[in-house]
């Protein structure tokens, strides 16, 4: 369909309600008139033909003229703006929630044409789903497509085409069971004959021939019978109309396939029905009935003490005339025939249930009659599931069919309401919280109290299907780390519960920012370079940004012994003239604090060397300084070979002391680790330490593309020690180099 320029009108053009229909023709005639469905039939002749049945079914002006709109939505490149400039967001939300839904089914079909022929129980659920999300939102969305369909059945049959069987399909199964569902007969009889003459040709005509065979006597005797009960009815003070039952094809089918019943044994096949002033009337009629004729005890049912779920209420009676034959006969209140023959269409929707109410829910407000409706509609959807689910079981396999199986496939998601009636879609078992964080997110984190149906009830309680649910919250705040605790059940959707994750993710990162600020900005005054910009020092450290350097720094995973590096000038390398010469001498060695002894010098001051930070039992060299004392180097360290070279005379020989009992003295060293980089490394090697029980008292960490370099210095006493603790760390996921410097 191709897209056109909307006709210049306004809603000021002619502002009558009753007048909205004439223009809403007016609107879409120049876009309908000369364009064709996908069945052939003119689009403007098929609105026109919508609005008549809509008439029959007692529908406002505002419903007919939506139909108009409706056809016209495609041809508009943006039908919601303007549909409400010309008509109103009413008109305009309608119009387009139908031609969603439309679309939906229409593409479901051409999709699964093959599932519609199976009678896939899955395929008629789902489609049910999908018309009770498009319901929530204005519930006049049922009628114009109850009257739609029904109107394309009668043109197929009118044309003498043949009707795909997929939406044949469709009719029997979805729309026929949806007017049931809200108590429109006359649209529910007329949508399952039309579909099952379509689809079992051959059963409908045997059926219908076997209704026209002595229709004539048939007719003329229940015509006395008739007016021989209403003038029985009025000689006892009971004022009735009574009325012929018309024959429904498709209905007389089911009870002869339901009951394994031939035609002759079907009670309905003669009918009749009695319609009184009020419900005492009704059983005042009932009694005379039972005395007058012989009833049939297991044929008797009465839907006023206890309606049908759609809110159906009538007596049920099959009684035998005085020839022996069954009649069965209906009693009830002109206000229940109504409701019988229209449901909801009676008026339409939820806005004018009023008191009348509606399924038996007494309804006080346009809000208690949708949710009455709405009930209604979920509760249709749970037994489709049902049934979809027993379907599907019996074709599985033994190995396969459990119960838990087939809950699995259908009985997964229930549907709750919001206090302004929309409907949510839940996993089965959800739970208030989940019901907030599938509104909104911000709605479940501060979520803190919950009501179903107006009863209070704890926030881990599992929703049940069509229930109204309201949610208490605070002004600000956070959801709860319980919230996370699977055992206490308190969330069951994957979206909530990642929703929640983030949020304390993020809290932790804020943490992490600030501390990490705190402690740069701590330094930078220290060293008197405040007047560095920050993100100027982050670049120059090798990060994104000063938030991305504050968080590693508040992570412990940047130390800040880089950043006092980065800030302070390079120290001066000492000259060998600074050193001074001590002539070696035999004389009992002494031990210092350190640990060290020195061979022919008593109590001579000695400092391990930051360079290789010796450790026993390294092998281990000292070389006077002038005024440090004696600086002890391992023999291997590159610092120390070009002195030793150099300046031999001024080595000494030193050997580890040994520690008094009690005394336990604990040497700094330093591990070089190169790893691949990723989130959680720094943990997984310190925890290496951990468990050995060795003190890391440093730890410097740079990454560049993807590399990481690492520096732990740690406490030892036993330098053979650290070797078990490097294979350890270099096992780590990640790890591929680690030596000691």
């Amino acid at each position: 369909m191709n897209n056109k320029d909307a006709p210049e009108l306004t809603a000021s053009d002619e502002t009558g309600v009753g007048d909205v229909l004439v223009r809403a023709r007016a609107f879409a005639e120049p876009f309908l008139a000369g364009d064709v469905l996908d069945t052939g039939e003119n689009l403007l002749a098929h609105a026109d033909a919508v609005v008549a049945i809509l008439d029959t079914m007692s529908s406002g002006n505002d419903v007919k003229a939506a139909s108009y709109l409706v056809y016209a939505c495609p041809y508009l490149s943006r039908p919601q703006e303007v549909i409400a400039k010309t008509f109103g967001t009413e008109f305009a939300l309608l119009a387009v929630e139908t031609t969603k839904l439309e679309e939906v089914q229409r593409v479901s079909r051409t999709a699964s044409p093959s599932a519609q022929l199976q009678n896939d129980p899955r395929s008629q659920t789902e489609n049910v789903r999908k018309m009770l999300l498009a319901f929530s939102k204005d519930l006049r969305v049922i009628i114009l497509r109850l009257a739609s369909r029904l109107q394309t059945l009668r043109y197929f049959a009118s044309a003498k085409k043949e009707v795909p069987a997929a939406m044949a399909k469709e009719s029997l199964q979805v729309f026929a069971p949806l007017a049931n569902r809200l108590g429109i007969w006359e649209i529910k009889w007329e949508l399952e004959d039309l579909s099952f003459r379509f689809l079992e040709p051959d059963t409908y005509k045997q059926i219908a021939k076997l209704l026209h065979e002595k229709r004539t006597e048939r007719e003329a005797n229940m015509q006395m019978l008739r007016e021989q009960v209403q003038a029985e009815l009025a000689a006892q003070n009971i004022k009735a109309s009574v009325q012929g039952r018309p024959k429904h094809i498709y209905s007389i089918v089911k009870k002869m396939r339901g009951k394994s019943l031939d035609f002759s044994q079907v009670f309905d096949i003669r009918a009749m029905r009695v319609i009184v002033a009020n419900v005492a009337n009704c059983y005042e009629a009932l009694s005379w009935i039972h005395s007058r004729y012989v009833p049939i005890a297991s044929e008797f049912d009465d839907y006023i003490a206890k309606p049908k779920v759609n809110g159906y209420q009538s007596l049920h009676t099959v009684v035998r005339d005085d020839e022996g034959r069954p009649i069965e006969i209906q009693i009830r209140t002109q206000a229940m025939h109504d409701h019988a023959e229209l449901g909801v269409a009676a008026h339409w929707a939820y806005k004018e249930a009023g008191a009348k109410g509606y399924a038996g829910v007494s309804a006080n407000s346009d809000y208690d009659a949708k949710i009455a409706v709405l009930r209604q509609l979920l509760a249709w959807e749970r037994e489709m599931s049902s049934d979809a689910a027993d379907g599907v079981q019996s074709k599985l396999s033994e190995a396969a069919a459990s119960d838990a199986d087939g809950e699995a496939l259908f009985d997964d998601r229930i549907y709750v309401l919001t206090p302004n009636a929309a409907i949510v879609e839940l996993p089965k078992g959800a739970t208030p919280i989940d019901f907030a964080y599938t509104v909104h997110t911000n709605l479940g984190h501060r979520c803190r109290g919950a009501k179903a149906d107006g009863v209070m009830i704890p926030l881990n309680t599992p929703l049940q299907n069509g229930q109204t649910v309201e949610v208490s919250t605070v002004k600000e705040g956070g959801p709860s780390r319980d919230w996370l605790n699977t055992d206490l059940g308190y969330l069951v959707s994957h979206r909530a519960r990642a929703k929640v994750r983030a949020w304390f993710n993020a809290q932790i990162t804020h943490e992490s920012i600030a501390k990490g600020r705190e402690a740069v900005e701590k330094i930078l005054q220290r060293e008197g370079k405040t007047a560095i910009k920050l993100e100027d020092l982050a670049s120059d450290l090798g990060f994104k940004s000063s938030e991305a350097l504050f968080e590693t720094v508040g992570k412990d995973e940047f130390s800040l012994r880089n950043i006092e590096v980065f800030l302070r000038p390079p120290e001066p390398v000492m000259q060998p003239d600074d050193f001074v010469l001590l002539k070696k001498s035999r004389v009992v060695p002494a031990k210092s604090q350190s640990g060290v002894l020195v061979v022919g010098v008593d109590s001579l001051l000695t400092q391990l060397s930051k360079c290789c930070r010796p450790a026993p039992p390294d092998a281990i060299s000292g070389f006077v300084t002038r005024g440090k004392g004696v600086s002890i180097h391992r023999d291997d360290c590159r610092t120390f070979l070009p002195l030793l070279a150099k300046h031999g005379e001024r080595v000494i020989e030193v050997r580890w002391g040994v520690q008094k009992p009690g005394q336990n003295l604990l040497y700094p060293v330093e591990v070089s680790i190169e790893a691949t980089d990723r989130q959680g490394l720094l943990r997984d090697i310190s925890e290496v330490f951990a468990k050995e029980k060795m003190n890391v008292v440093g730890v410097q960490t740079q990454s560049v593309k993807g590399t990481a370099w690492m520096t732990f210095t740690v406490e030892v006493s036993d330098a053979t020690l650290l070797r078990k603790v490097m294979q350890t760390v270099k096992s780590v996921s990640g790890v591929g180099r680690v030596k000691r410097n």
